[in-house]
């Protein structure tokens, strides 16, 4: 598979537990900010698979792509068998219907180890130039590392936390 240039490639970061108040909104920063990176020539998104901010970043692209068939979304999995602890049909129905719909999928691992998923986070890092983060400043975690490193590599970062919690925050909306 091969991925376009890293100045076209663009990948999420952030938390699992996302705030079902706030998942609206996110879902609007999300596609307003998919407009925004396709207009500048980005065309390859990836993500890594996880609960949370990354199945909702990854659905909002497989929905961007009906009106822009140039986007892609690709995925970049720890292992094979990440869904094996889930506990949710739900979430794992969700994650087989990503991968399904996926334009293009890397596996780091065939199984879960020690220090996979941190492998996971630099290969997205490494093959973008920039990163849209769900990040709250916490510090410790898989977010906190992934941003840090993005930011150490240089990449520009968008953090729609900030805005969509303000937005959450106007009228129960």
């Amino acid at each position: 598979m091969q991925i376009a240039p890293r100045e076209n490639t663009c990948f999420f970061a952030g938390h699992r537990a996302v705030r079902r108040e706030d998942v609206p909104a996110l879902e609007r920063e999300l596609d307003l900010t998919l407009r925004k990176l396709a207009f500048r020539g980005f065309t390859d998104f990836v993500c890594g698979g996880a609960l949370g901010f990354d199945t909702i970043a990854a659905r909002r692209v497989l929905e961007a792509k009906k009106r822009d068939p140039r986007l892609r979304l690709i995925l970049v999995l720890p292992c094979a068998d990440q869904t094996a602890r889930w506990r949710s049909a739900e979430d794992v129905a969700t994650y087989e219907d990503v991968k399904k719909r996926a334009d293009g999928i890397v596996v780091i691992s065939d199984r879960y180890r020690g220090g996979v998923m941190m492998e996971r986070n630099r290969a997205m890092a490494d093959l973008s130039s920039l990163c849209v983060a769900y990040y709250d400043g916490r510090r410790g975690g898989g977010a906190h590392y992934t941003v840090g490193y993005a930011e150490k590599q240089g990449l520009e970062i968008i953090n729609l936390l900030p805005s969509v919690r303000e937005d959450s925050g106007k009228d129960g909306k």
